[in-house]
């Protein structure tokens, strides 16, 4: 008599339970080799943000949280690398459910004010990178823990910028470039590659960078932000299509937190005039 095939579901099922019990501890890891101030050997996938200053990069990483929580600003507002890990929890028996923050430098303190969080990113990056608009390669370690999230590692990376200002150094363009290159070099890094709408993307930072770490385009993810900024009689269709830079897995459009208020169809009418 055949054996019965083992179904595909169950075999789903199974890599997917090994997959929840493997990264709390190569995160676990991960925080410890941080500590200690050298390089993990382990690499888990994570999602890396890459774009020029004020591409909208943190609106990004914010709508995949689902929560306000980073510094905002006109200037350069993310100066140090940081390491974000969702962890997912179960909602309690009655529904409600807890939402909080954790950083590694303040083990065993929850941040329940979202926006408490934001001001303890911006103390950290202050005290190792000054509040002069300094830049830091050193690693602020955050951990998100809530039922509406995925388990997955996400990297908010300064902005490019090619002007020195405040006590930025005359090569801040190649430092914060090295920066970058030394977080989506790796295979198993995903790569969202940010562009505001109202730029040309022909000469775009974030692609250009993505491209010399990801020249096949395996891991490169375009995403087209500011759509409800364009100017009037501008088109996105192109862009969203892949018709000016094409790219293997394609582009998402994004509609940023703006001052300004659009309807839906305002915003619809720019992007497919």
């Amino acid at each position: 008599m055949a054996e019965e095939p083992v179904s595909a579901p169950q075999s789903s099922s199974a890599a997917a339970s090994l997959g929840h019990s493997v990264i709390p501890i190569v995160n676990k890891l991960q925080d410890i080799f941080a500590q200690l101030g050298s390089t993990s050997i382990i690499e888990l996938p994570q999602v890396a943000v890459v774009g020029s200053q004020s591409s909208g990069k943190s609106s990004v990483l914010e709508a995949l949280v689902g929560r306000d929580f980073l510094p905002r600003g006109s200037d350069i507002c993310t100066r140090r690398p940081l390491v974000l890990q969702l962890v997912q929890t179960k909602r309690k028996p009655d529904g409600t459910e807890d939402e909080y923050g954790e950083f590694l430098h303040l083990p065993k303190k929850k941040f329940y004010d979202f926006a408490e969080i934001r001001r303890e990113i911006q103390t950290e990056t202050d005290r190792e990178a000054g509040g002069n608009k300094g830049v830091s390669d050193k690693q602020i370690r955050l951990k998100i823990y809530s039922p509406n999230v995925l388990d997955i590692t996400l990297v908010d990376l300064p902005g490019i910028t090619k002007v020195p200002v405040g006590d930025q150094p005359s090569d801040i363009e190649a430092r914060i470039r090295t920066i970058i290159l030394s977080y989506i070099k790796h295979p198993s890094c995903l790569i969202l590659a940010v562009t505001p709408a109202n730029a040309d993307l022909a000469n775009s930072d974030a692609l250009q960078i993505a491209g010399t770490a990801d020249p096949d385009g395996y891991r490169t993810i375009g995403v087209i932000t500011k759509l409800d900024i364009m100017d009037r009689g501008t088109d996105a269709r192109n862009f969203l299509l892949g018709k000016v830079i094409p790219l293997r897995l394609g582009y998402v459009g994004v509609v940023n937190r703006s001052q300004e208020l659009h309807t839906e169809a305002d915003v619809l009418d720019r992007i497919l005039r």
